[in-house]
């Protein structure tokens, strides 16, 4: 099939006319698709609404024409259920698909990057902003791994395999870092010595202009596009998907989006974990009325990487960091170690097929003001941990024993109702509560816009603006 044809034939799957942005896309993702060159990778930016979900789920219904497979990734778990969602399609975390736990000669357990086995396969990324090109930190159990660098390794093992990155450039990075490396042409070209193809959707769809939320979200990044900084002024007014709310409004809003059966369909957006503590404790006694540490019913958020509680067959392979999970049931809280711990059994809601599980958490990470177990914390757990397997001569035999002890492997949680920004992203929520927060030097930076611009197209249905002040709006 000539690229005009393999153009055509996606065109044919579209549910309205292109835009003219996506139709160059389409042309462009035609000849790419008949692209002789090996070591290339197609980088598909684009702005909310500019109908990249359309272009993805279009393209992997044709491929199966061309002889060809198409594999769905995301960083996350909630990342890979939206993208199922719009695909149709299964997806997968990229943790998933492209690493396997392997037992290691002294007991313990690493990672290792799987075979990759397909043929005449796309690897379709989505949310590839969230990706990083940086060794993540050592732990005692696991090695660090740089996950773009695996991927592409992955993708390049198969035969006849591409792989097509998906973002935004204007969401947050991740964290410690200026620019998402895995939507940079330089980056890639320099580092991995890759032909880049890319393209940027700028054009906002028809079907998408109606909207509130995307209308604001468009004008504040037009703004990082041209580098401006300064107050965005945002507009209500027309719009039914998007309101301020301050003082008592606010609070009413709240509680009814939290009091709703549909709970887990609402988010409030934090800049701080602090904020997000406050919140969610409001939440919990205020609305839901449990004073309780903890209760049945309590929405957590998986706040590091445990390959500890899930074998590795499982349809997640393993509980990731933002994953979010419910409480069924409170078993036991016990204190050990110098630390506190919860038995309990969860569901995990972005893995709907997955059985109920029985893990142990810490309790300790609840309402912790930083994003997890601060080193020091996390050592003194080890140590206190070893401790008890010091009579154990062998350093391979205890190391094992320690590596395997429950209370080392405990899930580090946070409550759900409240998240940093960079905690949501990823994910989409109905109803989406983003509040202000501080704005340094006296007026929105680049930052801040990026912040406020991830935090914004986190909703789909409602997005309420809590305590924003008038240089805000028109």
């Amino acid at each position: 099939m000539t690229p005009n044809n393999i153009k055509q034939a996606i065109l044919k799957e579209f549910p309205y006319s292109p835009t003219e942005d996506q139709d160059k896309l389409i042309g462009l993702l035609a000849e790419y698709i008949r692209e002789s060159e090996r070591a290339s990778v197609f980088v598909l930016k684009g702005y909310a609404g500019t109908g990249k979900t359309t272009i993805v789920s279009s393209l992997v219904r044709i491929l199966p024409s061309l002889q060809a497979q198409s594999v769905l990734l995301a960083p996350t778990g909630r990342a890979a259920k939206v993208l199922a969602g719009y695909s149709g399609r299964k997806a997968f975390t990229i943790h998933k698909k492209i690493y396997r736990l392997m037992p290691a000669a002294d007991g313990s357990v690493r990672v290792s990057l799987q075979q990759n086995k397909h043929r005449n396969t796309f690897f379709i990324v989505d949310e590839a902003s969230m990706i990083g090109g940086n060794r993540s930190e050592q732990t005692e159990l696991f090695g660090g791994t740089n996950l773009l660098d695996d991927l592409l390794q992955y993708v390049s093992e198969g035969e006849n395999c591409r792989l097509i990155l998906i973002g935004d450039t204007a969401q947050l990075p991740p964290v410690m870092t200026i620019e998402s490396p895995a939507l940079s042409e330089q980056y890639l070209r320099q580092r991995f010595h890759l032909k880049i193809w890319s393209f940027e959707l700028r054009e906002v769809v028809r079907q998408a202009r109606d909207s509130g939320i995307l209308h604001n979200a468009t004008m504040i990044r037009h703004m990082l596009g041209a580098r401006e900084e300064g107050y965005p002024k945002m507009q209500l007014s027309g719009f039914s998907d998007i309101h301020r709310l301050e003082g008592p409004d606010a609070a009413d809003e709240v509680n009814n989006a939290y009091m709703s059966s549909n709970m887990e369909q609402s988010l409030i957006v934090c800049r701080t974990n602090k904020r997000a503590n406050l919140f969610n404790q409001h939440i919990r006694k205020g609305v839901l009325f449990r004073e309780d540490e903890i209760s049945a019913g309590d929405l957590l958020m998986v706040v590091k990487n445990n390959y500890f509680w899930l074998p590795e067959s499982s349809q997640a392979g393993f509980i990731a960091n933002g994953d979010i999970m419910e409480l069924k049931r409170l078993r036991r809280i016990e204190e050990i170690y110098g630390f506190r711990f919860a038995d309990v059994t969860v569901r995990l809601l972005d893995y709907p097929d997955e059985s109920d599980l029985e893990v142990k958490i810490l309790l300790d990470t609840l309402n912790a003001d930083g994003p997890s177990l601060s080193a020091s914390e996390g050592r003194r757990l080890y140590e206190e941990v070893a401790a008890d397997y010091a009579h154990i001569s062998n350093k391979s035999t205890r190391l094992n024993q320690i590596r395997n002890n429950p209370h080392f492997n405990a899930l580090q949680v946070k409550f759900a109702y409240a998240l940093t920004c960079h905690k949501a992203q990823g994910g989409q929520w109905a109803n989406v509560f983003v509040e202000m927060g501080y704005i340094p030097n006296k007026e929105p930076d680049t930052e801040y816009l990026r912040w406020l611009y991830t935090a914004l197209t986190r909703a789909t249905d409602k997005l309420f603006l809590l305590n924003f002040t008038e240089p805000f709006f028109q």
